[in-house]
């Protein structure tokens, strides 16, 4: 059994620049997540989210962990495994000649590399059958993009990230030909649809539901469809 802990790290542009974020999540080394952190960056791009969240991540880890690190940006991990060497050696110009771009971001990423033992690994992001590290780590980013805060556990966050469910095989209720008529039956005046939870995850109510369970969003998270009532209120 190995003794490498797992980590997933992520960023995020909501346009490209546009508002952008960064997250991380530390598993052990079964790959139960632990503790994760995210952040904002203002405006920026995809490419400066990735490699931030990465700098983050080996930040958070002492010197001489071992560590497997997921990620689904190639950019990210080719800047710092394939094309660094070269970059060094034609002093910080790419093949083409021009000035390599996030320049600092990569050698800060250089100096925390040498002094930990890293393995990467590359997995598709936005796939049903995915990664869940980096699906938790896909979502915290995300959300620091929208909202610009900071979050994570050190910062009091009492649970992880809940991936969103793959919306497209979602079924949407829609309400029967002539509902509302006669009777006079209260409808709500909103439609929510309900899916399979594809991972574990916390209620607004504060329990839990596991994977297969039935949810729907509730505001900004998912949860129990008989919660929604309560919420409305």
């Amino acid at each position: 059994m190995s003794d490498r802990i797992i980590a997933a790290c992520d960023g995020a542009a909501k346009g490209n620049p546009g508002p952008a974020g960064w997250a991380w999540v530390v598993a052990d080394t079964q790959g139960r997540p632990e503790r994760w952190e995210a952040g904002p960056l203002g405006r920026a791009t995809n490419n400066v989210g990735e490699l931030t969240a990465l700098q983050r991540l080996l930040e958070s880890l002492a010197p001489g962990t071992a560590v497997e690190v997921r990620m689904d940006s190639q950019y990210a991990m080719k800047a710092v495994t394939q094309w660094l060497p070269a970059w060094k050696r034609n002093g910080w110009k790419t093949a083409a000649g021009k000035p390599v771009a996030n320049r600092e971001l990569v050698e800060q990423i250089d100096a925390l590399l040498a002094e930990r033992d890293v393995e990467f690994r590359y997995v598709p992001a936005h796939r049903e059958d995915g990664d869940h590290l980096n699906a938790i780590a896909d979502q915290a980013a995300s959300d620091a993009a929208v909202t610009q805060q900071a979050a994570g556990t050190a910062l009091g966050s009492a649970s992880m990230p809940v991936p969103a469910p793959d919306r497209t095989s979602a079924s949407r209720s829609k309400p029967a030909a002539g509902a509302g008529a006669g009777a006079g039956a209260k409808k709500s005046t909103r439609s929510r649809s309900s899916i399979k939870a594809k991972f574990p995850g916390s209620c607004p109510c504060g329990t839990s539901y596991a994977v297969g369970d039935m949810i729907t969003k509730l505001d900004s998270r998912w949860g129990h469809p008989g919660c929604a009532s309560a919420l409305e209120a």
